[in-house]
């Protein structure tokens, strides 16, 4: 799929181009004949008076030839209900091979700031496909023009929005790779690339993490004949040396469970397991491109869970980088076990601001939240309120769910200083996040995001088509800007 955004200093007169028209939210507005002859504003004059004036959108044809696409600006939209506008229109034109629109920004009366902006946004998200291996390519060229200079987009918002497609997609892109394809030795390569972005990338294999002495992540990934590394990405973009912003993700790049098995059963899905690693990578990527005034770290640990001679057993016990020892009960719970050693090694070289790590980490979260929220586990609630915010503001939700010191007891080990599942059932989501709280050694502010229901979509969302859905750049991109910048 190709979109094309060009700025029109022609209007689009009575030819054949299609347009796209905004209305106020009873589908009146004071329309221009620069781009509309006085026959066919009296036709849709006409026509919009037998159409439901309750929809955001209507499709109607003015000839064989020339489709409008009418969108109502209602009072109470927000910048976020802008984008969805925008994602609801590409709905309309993704069924032609080659097409072109003419969007008439002088049609647009809102207060929202940069309406269009946010509108081009949502359009570009939900135009995303991975088609990387179909053979048979069906390229789709779509043009855009936007015609008029009211609400045009700046040139200072349009590489900020750039920067978090570009995020995004490259987050997509990571989490729908097959796994004979992203496998760490890979994942590890392309990191590298993003130097040529201005992030600084160091990456730690098996020799150096060893010395570091981070057995738990290594202790997941030696089934594999692949590698395991830990990647560390830093933008340093404030004036000062202030404190990073630090953001962990879980790179689980397949998961089959180790010894302790999953089902056959939709275990091809386990190629996003590492779709925490994406995100953070992915906001890594838009901070450098828009030159976010911060200081960042991004830190992923990349594995592959398998079954071999050389597995990890249950009942193994092995040493954290942190120096507490952990009981493996259940090798499918892994990600835990590689973000431990993540979340202190980064607490420990960085001393960060904040940390909040993302991870596709439990099943009980969809049980509990399904696809509408990430899980939201924090020491902090400054930090739970920044997160909750953001989200609700890019239609990225997180729900917080309760930490307490009674559900240690459910993690402690009779063999170590704390074993890796809660075998008395139940609070799943909550006993995972309070194993990870034990390694966040000096009280750093911490959250934790388990995105399991939200790192991908079998049905699509408001803002993608199915599949990859990149969840969290948007919504850390927000916390960012809104907050620390």
């Amino acid at each position: 799929m190709s979109i094309k955004i060009n700025y029109s200093k022609k209007a689009p007169g009575n030819t054949s181009a299609n347009l796209i028209l905004f209305f106020n939210e009873d589908y009146k507005f004071n329309s221009s004949k620069k781009f509309l002859s006085n026959s066919e504003l009296s036709y849709i004059n006409d026509l919009l008076k037998t159409l439901d004036k309750k929809k955001n959108l209507l499709v109607f044809e003015l000839n064989s030839k020339k489709k409008v696409i009418a969108i109502s600006i209602k009072k109470d939209l927000t910048a976020s209900g802008v984008e969805n506008l925008g994602a609801e229109t590409f709905g309309q034109i993704n069924n032609k091979k080659k097409d072109e629109y003419f969007l008439i920004s002088e049609s647009i009366n809102s207060k929202i700031n940069n309406f269009l902006g946010h509108f081009l946004h949502g359009l570009k998200l939900k135009s995303y496909e991975f088609k990387k291996y179909k053979t048979k390519k069906d390229l789709r060229n779509i043009s855009i023009n936007i015609f008029g200079n009211k609400n045009k987009n700046s040139v200072q918002n349009q590489i900020k929005f750039n920067a978090i497609e570009e995020g995004t997609f490259f987050a997509r892109d990571l989490v729908s790779e097959p796994g004979n394809v992203l496998h760490p030795d890979e994942y590890a390569k392309r990191l590298i690339t993003l130097k040529k972005d201005g992030l600084k990338v160091n990456v730690y294999d098996e020799k150096k993490l060893k010395k570091l002495g981070m057995h738990a992540l290594l202790g997941v990934g030696q089934g594999s004949i692949r590698g395991s590394y830990l990647v560390t990405l830093e933008w340093s973009g404030a004036k000062n040396n202030s404190k990073p912003l630090a953001f962990v993700g879980k790179g689980v790049c397949f998961d089959t469970g180790g010894y302790s098995l999953k089902p056959a059963r939709f275990m091809e899905d386990m190629t996003y397991d590492m779709a925490g690693s994406a995100t953070v990578v992915g906001l890594m990527k838009s901070l450098a491109l828009r030159k976010a005034k911060v200081n960042a770290v991004g830190v992923v640990g990349l594995v592959e869970n398998m079954v071999s001679g050389n597995a990890q057993r249950p009942g193994d016990i092995v040493k954290s980088y942190s120096g507490k020892t952990i009981e493996i009960l259940n090798t499918d719970a892994e990600g835990r076990l590689v973000l431990a050693d993540a979340l202190t090694f980064t607490e420990k070289k960085f001393k960060p601001k904040f940390i909040i790590d993302l991870a596709t980490l439990t099943g009980a979260i969809i049980v509990c939240l399904g696809s509408e929220y990430a899980g939201l586990f924090s020491n902090d609630d400054k930090l739970s309120k920044q997160l909750f915010e953001a989200g609700e503001k890019v239609q990225e939700k997180v729900w917080r769910m309760p930490l307490h010191k009674n559900y240690d007891k459910l993690m402690n080990s009779k063999n170590a200083d704390v074993q890796n599942i809660n075998y008395v059932g139940g609070a799943g989501s909550t006993t995972a996040a309070q194993f990870l709280q034990r390694f966040i050694i000096n009280k750093t502010p911490w959250a934790h995001l388990d995105i399991a229901g939200m790192a991908f979509s079998k049905y699509g969302g408001a803002l993608n088509s199915g599949g990859a859905t990149g969840y969290g750049v948007r919504l850390l991109n927000q916390l960012v800007e809104e907050n620390y910048e």
